[in-house]
């Protein structure tokens, strides 16, 4: 889709704008949301009404399209809510989305959901091992939860803060109901008060997908543990390439488990994505314990 896209954009605004436009398309259910070059800060040329002559020639070309959107801001705030704008086809925002043999119903402009996580969805999955408990402190509409419990007989306690995402979450996990083979339990709130309420030392495993608390919150992930255990956390790195980002993210990773009384090592690190210029998304899959007093 990538080179459709740039194809389609020079055949209607012209090669000379075409070659400004950021190529990257996501496909999220019926939905495609173009992103504006602007995100990553580059120069734009293109007008909105240029996106929606593309918009339109999407639809034009692609029957199962049914609404265009173009990205014009990075995801922000607590609940990474995406900035877009409806360029053609119908006016709506909510769509089903079908990933690894289930299907989640999403609103792009009231929850973060990228098929760009999709390969993580399934790894961690995979990973988990049937009977575990596990915590997901950030669960937006309940993505890895369902995915991981789909696939294994495991109990994952899934928190979101986001009333919005909580609501999905619910409807998500009924929508799933015949598939599962664990049990999704949702809780809407903070993450760090539910866990110091309910969720203490219960945990086999707890994900942290939320870059921007990951380190702030790891402390509470900690809390949940059985006194040992693995956590998958998900940063934001800055660096000049995909092996120095990866040395960062552990280094950062191990170092906060040391600073709150724990030790651990990296099992697994791995570049999730690029999210702009010289920043990675990276995961760092690590076995925690409570070092002895």
């Amino acid at each position: 889709m990538t080179r459709v896209l740039r194809r389609i954009a020079a055949r209607v605004v012209g090669k000379e704008k075409a070659e400004h436009l950021w190529s990257r398309l996501e496909i999220i259910g019926d939905i495609a949301l173009i992103k504006s070059s602007s995100i990553a800060g580059m120069r734009d040329p293109l007008t909105v009404e240029d996106y929606k002559a593309i918009g339109e020639e999407l639809l034009r070309r692609f029957p199962y399209i049914k609404s265009v959107w173009l990205v014009v801001g990075p995801v922000s705030g607590e609940r990474l809510l995406r900035t877009a704008i409806h360029l053609a086809g119908e006016p709506r925002s909510e769509t089903i989305y079908r990933e690894h043999g289930c299907k989640f119903k999403v609103d792009i402009l009231r929850v973060f959901v990228t098929p760009r996580l999709n390969y993580e969805h399934k790894r961690l999955a995979e990973i988990a091992r049937d009977g575990e408990t596990i915590v997901n402190m950030f669960a937006g509409a309940g993505l890895f939860s369902i995915v991981m419990a789909c696939r294994k007989r495991v109990k994952v306690y899934s928190i979101d803060v986001s009333e919005d995402a909580y609501r999905f979450m619910v409807e998500n996990i009924n929508l799933n109901r015949d598939r599962l083979k664990g049990e999704v339990i949702p809780l809407l709130g903070d993450a760090a008060k539910v866990i110091e309420e309910k969720l203490s030392s219960i945990a086999d495993r707890v994900l942290e997908p939320y870059p921007r608390l990951a380190l702030n919150y790891m402390r509470y992930a900690l809390k949940a543990l059985k006194g040992r255990g693995f956590l998958h956390v998900y940063l934001h790195v800055e660096a000049e390439n995909k092996r120095s980002a990866i040395a960062k993210a552990s280094l950062s990773v191990v170092s906060r488990l040391e600073s709150l009384g724990w030790r651990g090592y990296a099992e697994n690190s791995r570049v999730v994505r690029p999210v702009g210029p010289r920043l990675y998304q990276v995961v760092v899959d690590v076995y925690a314990e409570k070092a002895p007093s």
